[in-house]
């Protein structure tokens, strides 16, 4: 179909306008959205809200840490005086037990039975010693009318004299054989609480089998064995901590012994310090680990969680005021050794420095940053 000049006009004007309202439509929404973004402006990195710690001089020690061993000075091994059977046991691991109390049994039965067989033999003598006595008697009254000779009379004497000394060796023997009877009841030598029994009611003991351990909750003394190279240092009143596995202090104590000799199995020093004030913490024989002070100075210390590590470089946040706001700065420490959860700081902080504590570990160096309380 072919089209007159007025119709192609028209249709030219009505594409024209088309296009000139889509223009203007992107012109608006470009300009709109430059509006917009000059109004909000630019979005910096989010505000890191962190913990802080100021940091403060203060007495620092230079410490080493041991493996050290409680001993008990009135801690005893019961052992048996004899040899037979357990017969019956009247304590218990833990029993806190008096002096002379009795702690278990050795079938008595045979001593006893011995006991009795002397004291039957013991009648029987004195049966013949009665029997002598008499004799002696009738012999003096028929020498004394010389019935019998002199000779006859001193043979008297001599059987009643033996039959005496038949008695009381007689009484002897079963005194003997009677202390021999009380041995086989075990008695606690001191007041003491009983540890491990290693024995069972049959178990068949002699004087050499230890029965159980009576400890004293005193007398406790803290074994310290110090390396040879370290005896220069080593010093009477040296303080002494007994730490427990998480680190907490269980002792505050100080050396009142220094061996003059070395153990020339370990190459060590023995070093004492009394451990009764913990005696309710500590037990005889109990391994725990001591840490010695060797001198003491003024320094700076840093929690373990404010210190990070990067190729073997240590590093801590600080917080620091620039222009108005609170930023994070970075900062190379150099660290000595570490102490409970603290490190010693040998530079790279002063006194007064505020180290971040929490919230460390999204930050950047010159970030800023929100101190919470």
């Amino acid at each position: 179909m072919r089209l007159n000049d007025s119709t192609r006009g028209r249709t030219i004007w009505a594409a024209g306008a088309g296009l000139g309202l889509v223009l203007t439509t992107v012109v608006v929404a470009m300009l709109t959205s430059c509006n917009r973004g000059s109004a909000e402006g630019p979005q910096g990195p989010p505000v890191m809200p962190v913990k802080v710690r100021q940091v403060g001089s203060q007495e620092l020690g230079v410490t080493s840490d041991y493996v050290a061993t409680i001993k008990s000075r009135n801690s005893a091994t019961i052992m048996s005086d004899v040899e037979g059977w357990i017969f019956a046991i009247y304590v218990k691991s833990g029993d806190v037990v008096q002096n002379g109390q009795s702690l278990m049994e050795i079938d008595p039965r045979r001593q006893a039975a011995t006991v009795s067989n002397y004291e039957s033999q013991k009648a029987s003598k004195q049966a013949n010693l009665q029997l002598a006595k008499v004799q002696l008697e009738r012999a003096k009254g028929l020498a004394a009318s010389g019935v019998i000779s002199r000779q006859d009379l001193d043979q008297a004497e001599a059987n009643y004299e033996a039959a005496a000394a038949d008695v009381k060796a007689m009484d002897a023997t079963i005194d003997q054989q009677s202390v021999q009877l009380r041995y086989f009841k075990v008695h606690a030598p001191v007041v003491g609480v009983v540890g491990d029994i290693p024995v069972r009611v049959g178990d068949r003991v002699t004087n050499t089998t230890p029965l159980t351990t009576i400890d004293e909750r005193k007398g406790l003394e803290v074994y310290l064995p110090i390396p040879t190279e370290r005896a220069h240092d080593l010093k009477m009143g040296a303080p002494v901590q007994i730490l427990a596995s998480n680190g907490d202090v269980i002792l505050n104590t100080k050396v009142y012994f220094i061996s003059p000799q070395v153990d020339t199995a370990t190459q060590t020093i023995l070093a004492k310090a009394p451990a009764d004030q913990a005696a309710d913490s500590l037990r005889n024989l109990q391994l725990v680990r001591a840490r010695i002070t060797w001198a003491s100075h003024e320094g700076v210390t840093i929690p373990v969680v404010a210190v990070s590590r990067l190729g073997g470089q240590f590093f801590a946040f600080v917080a620091e005021k620039e222009k108005g706001r609170e930023v994070a700065r970075q900062v190379p420490l150099t660290l000595g050794e570490i102490s409970g959860n603290n490190y010693r700081v040998i530079s790279g902080l002063k006194p007064g420095d505020e180290v971040i504590v929490s919230g460390g570990q999204n930050l950047a160096d010159g970030m800023q940053i929100k101190v919470e309380q």
